[in-house]
């Protein structure tokens, strides 16, 4: 092993921050006991194991240039981040990062909540290396940046969550560091409020201050980062420009065998008594009326197939299809065209008429578009005994990210013949850097 030692970089380098061939280990108990009477008496409890978290990172990162480090939980992004502020070491390897850093970590850390808000800005910026001269001359730049000049003369154990949270951020954010370390915390308050620290970002980065992020939220990342480095395993994957590797990470996320094929939420079945996950145990639309939208949502959370109704109509097959290539497919650009392909076959020569739906909700929950025949057509459609429904959506117009469509034949609004949710779960891909959640058709005029 390589002893860890303090570095410099040479004042003729470009790189701001160098990372070599970096490796951490934890030890993971199984069942450590917790008081002395414990660990006494129960010596044999004390079993651990070695876990690698990073097995070998090493990049560079230039003055001004801002990167972000992407990856699934557990892959190491947040455990690299606290090395390279010093909060813990490696076990191989160095870190270089020259020049001041500011860390956007753990916000509030060192705030006392018995001081005032005023007196914590001292404190805090007093830590991140600021005199007190440099403090009075910016202490209500920070203040004004929080927008708590009401607030800030009062203890901070009398602040609500998103108040103590702007404070810290504002304190952080206010250093005039050479080095900014930022750790999933850019969901600060409320939304005019994260606006504006988004693009204190970018003051911060125009003027010349490397970044490093760990973020979830990858459009926040091709918006401000010029490089993206994805952590697998405790080893870069995949290095370049965020709009070439953020993509192959989705793609890589969508095509995971063990994420499809999660083992399905039984005890969320078994709560609910009238689910049963690709059964026929739900015959009356009565025990469907009994679920609310919370619980819909908890069904789309397991990833897994749900299907319910009484199957006086049953959908038989179902598929959607990139009319870029015209083949089935669950990956498209925001530019491509769909069409969405639904065979039924009827159980109920009593049934003539029925209302096709579906329904697109983004991963996270979001609910993006709902629409059925009657809305489109004013209209039931006209059944046969057995028939295929197509709908074509030119273009797709969903921005980047993950989603899942579901499909259902009803009365009208009334009794639900067969609903299938999550019935299709849909990858998409933007190619440009603009964000959202839907792309409208537009165009400009510059006069």
């Amino acid at each position: 092993m390589n002893d860890i030692k303090s570095c410099n970089i040479e004042s003729a380098s470009d790189n701001a921050i160098e990372v070599r061939t970096v490796k951490k280990k934890f030890k993971v108990f199984f069942d450590k006991g917790q008081s002395l009477k414990e660990i006494v008496l129960f010596k044999n409890r004390n079993h651990y194991e070695n876990r690698w978290v990073l097995k070998g990172i090493s990049f560079t990162v230039k003055k001004g240039e801002a990167i972000g480090l992407i990856g699934e939980n557990g892959c190491g992004k947040s455990t690299l981040l606290k090395l390279m502020t010093k909060i813990m070491y490696p076990d191989y390897g160095d870190i270089c990062i020259k020049g001041r850093v500011s860390s956007l970590i753990e916000l509030g850390a060192g705030f006392h909540p018995d001081m005032s808000g005023r007196e914590n800005i001292y404190i805090n910026a007093s830590i991140f290396g600021l005199t007190r001269k440099e403090i009075d001359n910016r202490i209500q730049n920070i203040i004004d940046f929080s927008e708590l000049e009401e607030f800030v003369d009062n203890p901070v154990r009398t602040y609500s969550s998103g108040m103590y949270m702007r404070l810290a951020f504002s304190v952080a954010i206010n250093v005039d560091a050479d080095v900014l370390l930022i750790d999933e915390i850019l969901a600060v308050g409320d939304a005019n409020f994260q606006a504006k620290c988004f693009n204190k970002m970018r003051e911060i980065k125009s003027n010349g201050t490397t970044i490093a992020i760990v973020s979830h939220a990858l459009n926040q990342v091709e918006q401000i980062c010029d490089k993206a480095y994805w952590i697998k395993d405790g080893i870069i994957e995949e290095q370049g420009e965020p709009r070439t590797v953020i993509p192959k990470y989705m793609n890589w996320i969508m095509s995971k065998e063990d994420r499809i094929e999660l083992k399905r939420n039984e005890e969320l079945i078994e709560d609910k008594n009238e689910i049963i996950i690709n059964d026929k145990n739900i015959e009356s639309h009565q025990e469907i009326e009994e679920l609310d939208q919370d619980e819909l949502k908890e069904i789309r959370k397991t990833g897994q197939e749900v299907e319910y109704g009484n199957k006086n109509i049953e959908i038989v097959n179902y598929k959607l299809i990139n009319l870029s290539n015209n083949q089935s497919s669950i990956k498209f650009s925001c530019e491509d065209s769909a069409k969405l392909e639904v065979e039924y076959v009827l159980n109920n020569e009593m049934v003539d008429e029925a209302m096709f739906s579906i329904a697109i909700t983004r991963s996270d929950g979001v609910m993006c578009y709902t629409t059925n025949t009657l809305i489109d057509t004013g209209k039931n459609i006209s059944l046969k005994k057995n028939g295929r429904i197509e709908l074509f959506i030119e273009p797709l117009q969903l921005m980047q990210g993950e989603y899942i469509i579901d499909i259902s034949l009803t009365k009208d609004y009334g009794p639900i013949y067969h609903c299938i949710c999550n019935a299709i779960k849909l990858s998409v891909y933007n190619a440009k850097s603009d964000y959202g959640i839907f792309k409208p058709n537009h165009k400009w005029i510059i006069k």
